[in-house]
């Protein structure tokens, strides 16, 4: 199957990726007290995450071609053949994940970042080009409408932000902002290792820092490019070999303002509107991220 030039096409590469059942049987997993599931909304940070404690973890372990191969993805472990309860390269163990609060498996410690959802478009979009969509096929607008700019079944942007922010103060969850990461890395790298129990002293910390630095993440981007799920896309769906599903890019904070129109903009904006002032009274984004910051 070639790569999707509309978003039905899209819509019908993405259904053969993963089976209900291997989707069913992350879902029934069921974590120790002492492990750590990070699990933002896509593009909001995970990777990110997942690298900063795995680097904590092992005191900068580098040595796994994918980092969802050492900090695997509960949704997908079953179809990519990924036993959840296989030993793991150090304590605690760790778990990557996309779900809410209202789906994720309880029981655990949890990280989630949120991230302006304007900036989040972007960087699926640009992720999915090249990869499921055929580059400059699909426009961003049309992409949002059937992405960003609409609701269904618990999974979509604005239920995640919603159930995550509901719960944001459980001792259980440790909630950022990718904006607050990009501000202050120390901090976030810092507040990660104490939620998760990890000792950290001053020479852990810079090497923490380091590999967790874009510059880093750039020049090893093959450890963070989804190898295993490409590999599944083009098994399952027959998508060309070779494509770019690297997940490491710009990590630019406000990329929308070049990338979006105005009108695109104006119906995001409205959709927060109805779905998270509505129910939380932030008036936008940055609002809600400051809240966040200033620990409210």
């Amino acid at each position: 199957m070639p790569r999707a030039t509309d978003m039905a096409g899209f819509r019908a590469v993405q259904a053969r990726m993963l089976t209900r059942d291997g989707i069913m049987q992350g879902l029934a997993f069921r974590p120790l007290p002492t492990d750590v599931i990070i699990t933002p909304f896509g593009k909001c940070g995970t990777t990110w995450l997942q690298q900063i404690f795995h680097t904590l973890r092992t005191r900068g372990d580098t040595d796994y071609d994918d980092i969802s191969a050492v900090v695997p993805w509960l949704e997908t472990a079953a179809d990519l053949g990924i036993d959840l309860e296989a030993p793991q390269k150090a304590a605690p163990r760790g778990f990557k994940s996309h779900l809410s609060w209202d789906l994720v498996p309880k029981g655990a410690r949890y990280i989630v970042a949120v991230r302006d959802p304007r900036d989040a478009l972007v960087s699926m979009y640009r992720f999915m080009e090249g990869w499921f969509i055929e580059p400059g096929a699909i426009p961003i607008d049309a992409f949002a409408r059937e992405s960003y700019l609409r609701e269904g079944e618990g999974r979509d942007y604005w239920a995640h932000l919603a159930s995550w922010w509901s719960v944001r103060h459980d001792p259980a969850v440790l909630m950022l902002s990718y904006e607050g990461m990009n501000r202050d890395p120390v901090s976030a790298i810092r507040r990660v290792a104490a939620h998760t129990g990890i000792a950290l002293d001053d020479e852990l910390l810079a090497l923490t820092l380091a590999h967790s630095s874009l510059d880093y993440m750039l020049a090893h981007k093959h450890q963070f490019d989804d190898r295993l799920m490409r590999t599944l896309s083009e098994r399952n769906c027959g998508l060309p070999p070779g494509s770019d599903s690297a997940k490491v890019r710009l990590g630019k904070v406000g990329s929308h303002r070049s990338e979006l129109s105005t009108a695109l903009i104006a119906e995001l904006d409205a959709m927060w509107q109805r779905t998270i002032t509505a129910r939380f009274g932030y008036p936008d984004y940055p609002a809600l991220e400051a809240a966040l910051a200033a620990g409210e």
